[in-house]
């Protein structure tokens, strides 16, 4: 599976030469933030939510200090609000005491935040601070993952670790935007452009659906 695995890191890298996380941010703290909102949200809505945001909270202490229920109308839209808000506020509290106001680096330290799991750490740590400890699984990635055939599982772990074993190290953070990518372009949830797929030749599931 490494052989075919190597030959869709290429095709995607081929078609994807600037594939990069579609979030805005400037700062460790400001990823964060946008990639909690990103749940189950889109990514340009987000953008839209943090121009706003960002341009009104600037430092980790006014999330800290902010209103919750003016917190929560800021990033209504986005979904999930209620959640998002308690957990994105909450962070920059134990940020500030824990972490004396940097975002932890560490795998562990991020998890130990509230609403940050390990996709959304892997997110942090490689984007942010370029360290890799694993392959961030979306949505996309997981819906990719098995389509092509490199991962028969559905829980996000299992798929990360699937993928670790297939591709090199220096790619992991890269095959989740490629990923990511023809998820969005060709591979869609409910209709994958599969006739016009240039991975179909090694696609089980474009095999099926000729």
């Amino acid at each position: 599976m490494k052989t075919e695995a190597h030959e869709i890191y290429r095709l995607l890298k081929k078609h994807y030469p600037g594939a990069r996380i579609a979030l805005h941010y400037k700062s460790p703290w400001e990823l964060l933030v946008a990639t909690v909102l990103s749940a189950q949200c889109t990514d340009k809505r987000v953008n839209i939510v943090t121009e706003k945001i960002f341009a009104k909270y600037r430092s980790m202490k006014d999330y800290a200090a902010a209103d919750i229920n003016e917190f929560e109308n800021d990033i209504r839209s986005t979904g999930f609000f209620r959640n998002k808000a308690k957990n994105i506020l909450n962070s920059a509290k134990i940020i500030l005491k824990k972490h004396k106001g940097k975002v932890p680096r560490t795998m562990e330290e991020l998890t130990g935040l509230p609403g940050i799991g390990r996709k959304t750490a892997n997110i942090i740590a490689s984007e942010a601070f370029g360290r890799i400890f694993g392959i961030a699984v979306d949505t996309h990635v997981g819906r990719l993952s098995q389509r092509l055939g490199l991962s028969a599982h559905k829980d996000p772990l299992k798929i990360e670790q699937d993928l670790m074993g297939l591709f090199p190290e220096k790619n992991w953070a890269e095959i989740s935007h490629l990923l990511i990518d023809h998820g969005r372009a060709v591979c869609s949830a409910r209709r994958p452009d599969c006739a016009n797929c240039f991975l179909n030749t090694l696609c089980p599931h474009a095999y099926k659906v000729r």
